[in-house]
């Protein structure tokens, strides 16, 4: 084969450098030397090289690689900004002020966040009720979100709890040291929860204490499943929120995996049958063939609330709680109870899995009423069996502001009150008023379904003249149903309302009369609704 010379192949080298790094001929030229001097005697080497093939050193040498040109630097302006003296004066913020600095730097959670400007401005609260900046009075409808179960006049032995914490412990990080608040609060819920419910952790939401859930559950089992309903919501973390089956899961559903979904004992377009046993006997064994098909082996946990909340207080039909916690038994699944808005007290029964006869689940979660909203904390409880295997196994779950000392205060003062004060038994004196109600509304009007109550935990059904729900959950509201919204604001009712639903839900201390007054400013909005649907302006336009 043909023998370059060395200056050749240097004069070569520095026409490749040209469209290489700077700097690559010494590298390339130096590779090239030290190459030829060791060039490999196997067949492959002689075609490809650290030199190029035999006798050919621009084919087969080591790759030239190209080189990047760093970015330009964006320099901006990082330091920090002045804070206006405003923050510090002692006059109070005009509502102009307030809708400003609102309209500029406040982002609402879930919906879009334009609508923050059209928000009520509310300045304090009273018993059930709440005062916006214009004077106007409302009564809490719904509790806010199902959570200020005991209204806005903090009992004195919380506000004084809360108080001391703060000047003693205001916080600890559960890993460093043990708070005695929260040896207390643990004992005290172990000896309040049914069956050998014993350990107790503390995340700062619901969402939050469903998601440490469901990665305890699948540690403990070693299986990755977890079976939820359609029709639930669990919270806004990102596995929750994958456990979850309303339209909410669809921000997160595409990064969660291991969810599987199963049909509610109240599918939306079908029916189990006309009566609870055959709806109860249905459902079940849909799900016990799902379970089977999915493989039991690979279940970790059933994931449910005890009676679904924001979808519709879904009260399960007779026996259906009893066989979901059977076919756990069955399969070795472990059952956890999403107790997070009926939880302390909602449904007149402490927990909401109570009204089940002989159901003890695996797991359960609360928050909302734990603290009664007015801090954030919420719980996970878990029976002995699993307590002891993480006694000796990490629980694989952990947060900054776990067991904070302030609100574990808080939270063992409302438990102590509410058992004290009997709360619940006002719920069951109440749960006839409100099932009373209810009808009314049902027989009144033509817009309303069907209700559904258990104590304190209501809810109507809204149709068209058509017979079909007024609209999709989540989806944009048409304008008769904007006007509703607005008609319940007018008649001074301060509610979430998300419809085809419309909660009746108001805090757990509310009074007989103060609840009937409620639903008599809901007829008078429903009665908006009704009038609109009668009007020729509406039908025409249905029929268009």
């Amino acid at each position: 084969s043909p023998v370059f010379s060395t200056e050749y192949c240097l004069h070569r080298l520095d026409l490749l450098s040209m469209r290489a790094a700077q700097g690559s001929r010494s590298v390339i030229t130096c590779a090239w030397r030290s190459g030829r001097r060791h060039r490999s005697s196997s067949t492959w080497g002689k075609l490809s090289s650290t030199q190029g093939a035999d006798g050919f050193p621009f084919v087969n040498a080591r790759y030239i690689p190209d080189s990047l040109s760093p970015p330009p630097r964006n320099i901006q302006d990082n330091s920090l900004g002045a804070a206006s003296a405003r923050h510090w004066e002692e006059s109070i913020w005009s509502e102009a002020e307030i809708r400003s600095a609102a309209e500029e730097h406040v982002l609402l959670s879930w919906t879009s966040s334009e609508p923050v400007k059209d928000l009520p401005i509310i300045e304090r609260g009273e018993g059930v009720y709440l005062y916006d900046s214009d004077g106007n009075k409302y009564l809490d409808w719904t509790s806010q979100a199902v959570c200020a179960n005991l209204g806005y006049t903090v009992p004195a032995a919380v506000s004084s709890a809360v108080t001391a914490q703060l000047e003693t412990l205001p916080y600890m990080y559960g890993g460093l040291g043990l708070a005695s608040v929260r040896a207390k609060l643990a004992k005290l819920l172990g000896e309040i929860s049914p069956g050998d419910i014993n350990g107790f952790l503390f995340p700062t939401g619901g969402g939050e204490a469903n998601e440490a859930a469901i990665r305890m559950a699948r540690l403990y089992t070693g299986r990755q499943k977890i079976f939820t309903q359609y029709r639930s919501y669990h919270g806004g973390t990102t596995s929750s929120l994958g456990a979850t089956g309303d339209f909410r899961r669809k921000f997160t559903e595409s990064t969660t995996n291991g969810f599987v979904k199963f049909f509610n004992p109240q599918p939306q377009m079908f029916s189990f049958g006309s009566t609870d046993e055959s709806a109860t006997e249905r459902a079940l064994a849909m799900l016990e063939d799902q379970v089977l098909a999915e493989g039991p082996e690979s279940i970790a946990a059933m994931l449910l609330e005890s009676v679904v909340g924001a979808g519709g207080v879904l009260v399960p039909p007779d026996g259906y709680m009893e066989g979901v916690r059977a076919l756990c038994d069955k399969y070795g699944i472990l059952m956890i109870c999403d107790e997070v808005m009926v939880g302390f007290g909602r449904t007149g029964k402490f927990f909401g899995f109570q009204h089940f006869d002989g159901v003890i689940p695996d797991m359960i979660t609360s928050a909302k009423g734990l603290t009664g909203s007015y801090l954030p904390l919420a719980m996970v409880g878990v029976r002995q069996k699993i307590k002891d295997f993480f006694m000796k196994n990490p629980v694989g779950w952990g947060a900054t502001y776990h067991a904070h000392p302030v609100a574990m205060a808080c939270a063992y003062e409302t438990v102590k009150y509410m058992l004290k004060e009997d709360v619940l038994s006002n719920v069951q004196k109440l749960e006839p008023v409100m099932l009373e109600e209810l009808q009314n509304l049902v027989v009144k009007f033509n817009c309303v379904r069907q209700g559904r109550a258990v104590g304190l935990f209501g809810c109507l059904d809204l149709i068209k003249p058509s017979g079909h729900l007024v609209q999709r959950l989540g989806a944009p509201s048409p304008p008769e149903i904007l006007k509703l919204k607005r008609a319940m604001r007018e008649n001074g009712l301060f509610a979430l309302f998300r419809p085809p639903l419309v909660h009746c839900s108001p805090p757990l201390i509310i009074t007989a009369p103060q609840l009937r007054d409620g639903f008599a400013r809901l007829s008078k909005s429903l009665q908006v609704l009704e009038d609109e649907y009668a009007s020729s302006s509406w039908q025409e336009a249905s029929s268009a």
